[in-house]
């Protein structure tokens, strides 16, 4: 089949597509020409010959003269060498075996670092170690000049990262796509306690690990119009011509799998301009015009989730989800592909995995590359297109859900808008097809939103498109079901399953917790790394009294390392005899971040007010750690009162320095990977029915710490997994909730009802934590007391019995590590090869895996 429309993406006869192709088909004959590429020698000697290779002709120094950041660029390409034979020999293997690849869409993913996980999977950390040491280097040294890549924010991203893990160590093929962000989301930081924004600048000194591709580059249209014209035989075409363009231009990252020999690929896609530099313009002197086509074409993958409290910044998020969406399309039809495969094969070449509303986007882009260019009618257009998607829904909040005004998407995408209308219009009759009569219900599916304006439901377009449609926790998948999608679930109940999150251990255990993962080690062996559920075989040592100390001293080991490195890092002092109470996620109100605080003021005030003698307090540390949006002011808020709180409590003599508050900027990997291993307690405290899994409270719980939790998300399958006597369960259930709701829900009903609750945010509302400064909170305060939307409030007296449960618990060493131990063992199921597992049995292989 032949394009009717060639424009503006690359096709199968222009040149720079026969360039493209020209890449693979050389890289083929090279591999049957001369063999294998073979990596260095796996000795000691040959990685510091490959290690000083690097150093003098990639750059460009002595060791002598060479500086740190030298040293650690040098010993990341050496790694890179020894991956890159793997990488080579699995893409040959797969080319030759072709099978149905996972093509995984997400905006975002939040790698961390890389040295050590790539040292760890390529089983390299000994000969390197030696290495190092041979050329008298400091290997710890070299591991801290890494900068995180700034690539991905929260949850979301860290889950990307965990599955493409997971994929290369289970050897089923797969390609992350995605965006290489310039600056990441920022660079947090504090100015007299509020958040302050910067950008991340983690590529200022070089990303050893990434491969540019300019010469595979893709072309994506924006703007202009649609033509249409009737051919001969009264057939009718469309075709799109954009008003401007840009380079899309692909940055591989290597993804190991764990001792295995495979790597895939992770796709990153840059945008430039087509034309970067106008020389006419900047001759005639106008300097600044002369470059505007690079800044602007540049924006699209400057800032990940830029600010869309502004039509600009709304366009440009629109933007940045065509781009790389069509990015990887092109990439894998054009490039990926061998050249004579029929597309009707496409769906038993990949799956496209949507993960979460954001790469929506590239339903109408394949039906319009399947229609506009290959010439395929609608209908087989249709039926690709639905067996290519699967659609993961993250979220339950409704405003998470995203939806496009039509008036923005038809300016910038005015084919796509176009065949979403079309896609709606025969989803519509099928609607009726099904329910006669009900046209509140078909109201209610319609893709297009009427009311408050007219949109486009990108949750509602995926779930029409896709062939499965998943949650993400089992309370997660139910609530979906029932009250997220139910009518999409009523038509179609075979489309929705559930596949719970996972985190990967190799990172999350072995690599963050070295010293828990040598004791497992000795006590069971390694084959947990790639079968965690067997650390099932721990159970019994939760009763081995020797057992239960050694991972005390373990626990008591990784609050060291945090001290050391907050200290460091933040100019912070933990306190390592206290109880350490740690709540790390995203800063968003129904995460209940504020529940936390007024159980910190609880504390606090009961010494102040003589209610509770010091002398029974248990010393506890409570760390917080999170971003909030530019954009969400609350959040911005609570922050400033987390730290005010911090400031005071932690300088006030009448505390004897037994409550301390933490709250160490920038909370990235990097930290999470020494915070986890040393928390006693995870809070994961989030209104019932809000949160759709979290992988927080998995990682918590694999390193020993115990959940308080309410019945949300994957808590409810950890409560299951560890035993109510190793969980520590408070709140109201999702039901309860929706009860209270619908009774009418007065927070400042319970504030009145409840003296403790009264006399911390009386205390709040002093302006004893703001320098007497009443008004400096009373935005927080305000929406406490009178909305409250997470039902902070309510859930007050339940969290602090609760926490009065956690101290009674703390203060015996045994019965505690006996919990701890047991958490540990009994997580395996939280492994994400397993999810992936899930994944490949319940959508993306059926029947094959």
């Amino acid at each position: 089949m032949t394009s009717t429309h060639p424009h503006p993406v690359i096709t199968d006869e222009s040149p720079s597509a026969d360039a493209n192709r020209r890449g693979p088909s050389f890289e083929a004959s090279h591999e049957l020409a001369t063999g294998p590429v073979t990596s260095p020698p796996r000795t000691v000697d040959g990685f510091v010959r490959e290690f000083l290779d690097q150093l003098n002709f990639g750059q460009g120094v002595k060791l002598s003269q060479s500086t740190i950041n030298d040293q650690y660029l040098a010993l990341a390409r050496t790694v890179r060498s020894y991956l890159m034979a793997s990488w080579l020999e699995t893409g040959h293997r797969r080319r030759k075996n072709p099978t149905r690849i996972v093509g995984y869409l997400s905006a975002e993913y939040l790698l961390g670092r890389q040295l050590g996980n790539n040292l760890l999977a390529s089983d390299l950390q000994g000969i390197a170690e030696q290495a190092m040491e041979q050329c008298g280097i400091d290997m710890a040294a070299l591991r801290g000049q890494e900068v995180e890549p700034g690539l991905g924010n929260g949850g979301l991203g860290r889950l990307a990262a965990c599955f493409v893990d997971s994929l290369a160590t289970m050897d089923q093929p797969c390609i992350g796509y995605g965006i290489r962000y310039e600056y990441g989301i920022f660079r947090q930081t504090f100015v007299e306690g509020r958040q302050v924004e910067e950008p991340d600048s983690w590529l200022r000194l070089g990303s050893p690990w990434e491969f540019p591709h300019p010469e595979r580059a893709v072309q994506v249209g924006f703007g202009g119009h649609t033509e249409t014209s009737v051919d001969e035989d009264g057939t009718e075409h469309t075709r799109w011509v954009p008003a401007w363009q840009v380079r899309g231009v692909p940055y591989h990252y290597m993804v190991p799998g764990f001792r295995n020999g495979v790597v895939n690929t992770l796709r990153l896609w840059s945008a430039e301009a087509n034309q970067a530099f106008d020389l006419q313009t900047f001759n005639a002197g106008d300097y600044a015009q002369a470059s505007r086509a690079e800044i602007f074409a540049e924006n699209i993958s400057k800032v990940l989730y830029p600010d869309d409290s502004t039509p600009q910044g709304k366009e440009l998020r629109l933007q940045q989800q065509y781009f790389f969406v069509a990015c990887s399309l092109r990439d894998f039809i054009e490039n990926t592909l061998p050249r004579d495969v029929d597309l009707r094969e496409l769906p038993q070449r990949i799956i496209f995995q949507l993960n979460d509303t954001h790469p929506v986007i590239a339903v109408p882009e394949l039906m319009r590359i399947l229609v506009d260019e290959k010439g395929f009618d609608w209908d087989e257009a249709w039926d690709i297109t639905q067996q290519c998607f699967a659609y993961t829904c993250h979220t339950l909040l409704p405003e998470a859900l995203e939806v496009w005004p039509v008036d923005l998407l038809g300016r910038l995408l005015p084919r796509h808008l176009e065949i979403i209308y079309r896609i709606n219009e025969e989803f519509l009759l099928e609607v009726r097809d099904a329910f006669p009569g009900d046209e509140g219900r078909v109201r209610r599916m319609s893709i297009i939103a009427e009311q408050p304006q007219r949109a486009v439901r990108m949750a509602y377009l995926a779930t029409v498109a896709g062939a499965k449609v998943n949650g993400v926790a089992e309370l997660h998948s139910q609530l979906l079901r029932d009250d997220v999608l139910p009518d999409f679930h009523a038509m179609w109940p075979e489309k929705f399953t559930n596949v719970t999150n996972g985190i990967t251990p190799r990172r999350f255990l072995y690599l963050a917790n070295r010293r828990l993962s040598d004791l497992i080690n000795e006590t069971i062996g390694t084959g947990w790394v790639t079968d965690l559920e067997q650390l099932r075989q721990l159970e019994p040592y939760a009763d081995d009294a020797d057992f239960r100390q050694r991972f005390r001293d373990v626990k008591h080991a990784n609050k060291e390392r945090l001290s050391k490195l907050l200290r460091v890092r933040d100019g912070i002092e933990l306190s390592q005899d206290h109880l350490l109470d740690v709540m790390v996620k995203r800063l968003h109100e129904y995460k209940r971040q504020t529940l936390k605080l007024l159980h910190v003021v609880s504390v606090y005030e009961g010494v102040l007010s003589g209610r509770t003698p010091i002398d029974q307090v248990t010393p506890r540390t409570v760390l917080f750690g999170a971003k909030a949006a530019p954009g969400y002011h609350m959040a911005k808020e609570i922050i400033f009162l987390i730290n005010s709180v911090a400031e005071t409590v932690n300088t006030d003599p009448v505390m004897d320095g037994r409550l301390q508050v933490l709250f160490p900027a920038n909370y990235n990997v990097t930290l999470a990977e020494k915070v986890i291993p040393a928390a006693d307690l995870s809070e994961q405290i989030s209104l019932a029915g809000k949160e759709a899994s979290g992988t927080g409270n998995m990682k918590f719980a694999l390193n020993g710490a115990l959940t308080i939790g309410t019945l949300d998300g994957a808590n409810v399958e950890i409560l299951d997994l560890v035993g109510e006597d190793n969980f520590f369960l408070f709140g109201m259930t999702e039901p309860e909730v929706e009860e209270l709701r619908q009774r009418g829900y007065v927070p400042s009903s319970f504030y009145e009802a409840d003296p403790v609750l009264k006399a911390t945010i009386d205390l709040i509302g002093s302006g004893h934590f703001t320098g007497g400064d009443r008004g400096a909170v009373s935005a927080v305060l305000d929406n406490l007391l009178n909305h409250d939307p997470f039902m902070a409030l309510a859930g007050f007296g339940s969290y602090l019995e609760a926490q009065d449960r956690v101290e009674r618990a703390y203060a015996d060493p045994e019965a505690w590590s006996r919990s701890t131990i047991l958490n540990v063992a009994r997580c395996g199921f939280f492994s994400s090869d397993r999810s992936m597992r899930d994944y490949l049995d319940r959508i993306w292989l059926p029947g094959d895996a």
